[in-house]
């Protein structure tokens, strides 16, 4: 029996797990079903998290799917824990273990998203990155976990290059973020180029938010991306050092789009923003 906890950010993270690993398998639901038992809607619902599995279940369709024992402990653990309201707390969640679930779970949110707002007050958003830029910032990983996180968020900008349903992106960016050098000139001027292409897209707004400002706003208090949904309430992702978070808790939710009106209140013009990117490409291509 399902319980109360759909739609949460714990449970729709679960189910974009469990279509990620059975794709990944290359089994269809019809024949997970057969494999199991019962009908093959209950598994679809599963995915489209509109019904929360019991820990059991979790653990029969890991079995069915031959996944590895760690992998299937970990879904089982996610399944078993209480909700107790909308958000989520992932701990540990920068190891090299946590690479491919970390983001799949991230990638569920964007790829479902109408509307996608990212504070970034120290880096330029992810969706917006390069890939030596996004392989700069990730400096003292080992080389081949460096790859794969380059990979995978590389892969992440398609959902704002997508024909139909692409989300509205919307970024603010802190103006000292411009100012920081990571990889070199020449990497920040292909990330600042980029930045301009793809604000040239219909769906991506970037403005940015000035440096010299006297009073306080929203962005000093650290980065966070806002999501907004067709069929479900917003979720807030928050990244630490070896964590992150989604909430999903009315105050909680109701705090961040306050914070975003603040934010939007400092920033910038869109046009004003972006002269200022091109001023500092300008600047980087004439570096000595």
């Amino acid at each position: 029996m399902s319980r109360n906890r759909t739609g949460s950010p714990r449970n729709r993270a679960l189910g974009a797990e469990l279509r990620e690993i059975r794709e990944r398998a290359g089994v269809t639901v019809r024949e997970l079903a057969h494999r199991i038992g019962g009908h093959h809607s209950k598994y679809t619902r599963n995915e489209q998290a509109a019904r929360s599995p019991s820990p059991e279940e979790v653990a029969s369709i890991m079995t069915a799917l031959g996944t590895s024992e760690a992998e299937r402990d970990r879904l089982v653990e996610m399944a078993r824990e209480h909700d107790g309201g909308g958000n989520w707390l992932k701990s540990g969640s920068a190891g090299s273990l946590g690479i491919n679930h970390e983001l799949t779970d991230l990638m569920e949110f964007e790829r479902t998203a109408t509307s996608i707002t990212d504070v970034s007050p120290i880096l330029i958003p992810g969706l917006l990155q390069t890939s030596d830029y996004a392989r700069a910032i990730m400096g003292g990983m080992p080389s081949h976990e460096v790859d794969a996180r380059v990979a995978m968020r590389i892969g992440r900008r398609d959902v704002l290059m997508r024909r139909n349903r692409s989300p509205e992106f919307h970024a603010f960016i802190e103006e000292s973020a411009l100012w920081k050098k990571l990889g070199g000139d020449d990497v920040m001027a292909e990330q600042l180029r980029h930045v301009m292409t793809m604000s040239e897209q219909p769906n991506v707004t970037v403005q940015v938010v000035p440096a010299d400002l006297t009073s306080w706003n929203a962005a000093l208090s650290g980065s966070f991306i806002y999501f907004e949904f067709p069929k479900a309430g917003p979720i807030v992702h928050v990244e630490h050092v070896s964590s992150s978070a989604f909430l999903a808790e009315a105050e909680d939710i109701s705090a961040y789009r306050l914070a975003v009106d603040s934010v939007s209140r400092v920033a910038m013009t869109v046009e004003q923003s972006s002269k200022v990117i091109a001023r500092r490409i300008t600047e980087l291509e004439g570096a000595p």
